[in-house]
């Protein structure tokens, strides 16, 4: 039997919503895992990339076995009905840039774990994949719109549940995103966040998150520009960035740029901003970032609506 899951990229935090908010953005990954016929043959993994040059690098360094990420939650996923994986091949075709804020590895986790869902005639509800999913990714803000596709609100329960709602996105708001030809991976830029944090950073950030909801209810543009504002992992991550402060300000008083933030754990860029600004906003960044010899890849993107789902099963 031959599962094929395609799973779309996600951008998390939005500046104040620091592990907890997330969007799908309508870049995908096409897993495909198949249970193989002869008998110790083991795990087989298989990457290729829609990319060249800059992620051969990446690819190169992504464990073929049994330590690759997406093996580890389908073994999880097995262990929790009692069983065993058998021999399986696993093949990821890459339409998502690697170590570079956009949810990589949370794709490749939850298309793995629907597969593996399918090919063990679906023990698991939709509850059980989120908490597998966050277990081997961490934290949720990422997997959870992988899975359910939109803007989410989400949040990991002391008890491994994970709670989420979607909240419209306006019609209006475009998504540019920008990313710089170098990679920055997770584990390192969360290596740069304190242990702890002043009371008044923690309080400045619950007012902002309170923001960003209220300013997606009622619209609200002016609203939004504060609600992007972050003491919490920003200032920290922005030092591993280069430029990032400098595109920053360049854009916080163009009009109909409602704000700017880093995707995920960097190093690319979310700017949010309406439609008739999107060519201004591609042009500060590219040419900021020409200025340090880095080169930008830009997309402009509505939220996917859809989540993770199977598109063929042999």
């Amino acid at each position: 039997m031959k599962v094929t899951v395609k799973v779309p990229a996600t951008t998390a935090n939005f500046g104040s919503g620091f592990d907890c908010f997330g969007m799908a953005l309508p870049l995908f990954n096409i897993i495909t895992i198949e249970e193989t016929v002869l008998p110790g043959t083991g795990v087989e993994v298989n990457v290729v990339s829609d990319f060249q040059n800059n992620e051969d690098l990446a690819i190169e360094h992504i464990p073929k076995d049994e330590n690759n990420i997406i093996y580890k939650a389908v073994e999880m996923l097995y262990n929790s009905i009692g069983q065993t994986p058998s021999e399986l091949r696993i093949t990821i075709k890459s339409s998502i840039p690697i170590a570079k804020g956009l949810g990589s590895s949370a794709s490749i986790i939850v298309g793995g774990l629907l597969a593996a869902n399918e090919l063990l005639n679906k023990p698991a509800d939709e509850a059980a994949l989120l908490s597998i999913a966050t277990e081997v990714e961490g934290h949720p803000d990422n997997v959870t719109p992988a899975i359910v596709g939109g803007f989410v609100i989400t949040s990991l329960e002391e008890d491994g549940s994970i709670v989420y709602r979607n909240i419209d996105w306006p019609e209006d708001w475009v998504l540019n995103i920008l990313i710089p030809d170098y990679e920055l991976v997770t584990e390192i830029s969360r290596s740069v966040l304190p242990a702890e944090v002043p009371m008044q950073h923690a309080v400045f950030n619950a007012g902002r998150t309170a923001m960003f909801v209220e300013a997606l209810h009622s619209h609200d543009a002016e609203l939004m520009k504060l609600a992007l504002q972050d003491k919490l992992h920003q200032p920290y991550r922005s030092k591993l960035v280069p430029g990032v402060d400098e595109i920053f300000a360049n854009l916080r008083h163009e009009e109909d740029v409602l704000g700017c933030t880093l995707s995920g754990a960097g190093p690319a860029i979310l700017v949010i901003s309406l439609k008739n600004k999107v060519e201004r906003v591609k042009s500060i960044v590219t040419e900021t970032w020409e200025n340090y010899n880095v080169k930008t890849s830009f997309y402009s993107f509505k939220p996917e609506l859809k989540g993770a789902e199977i598109i063929e099963v042999v």
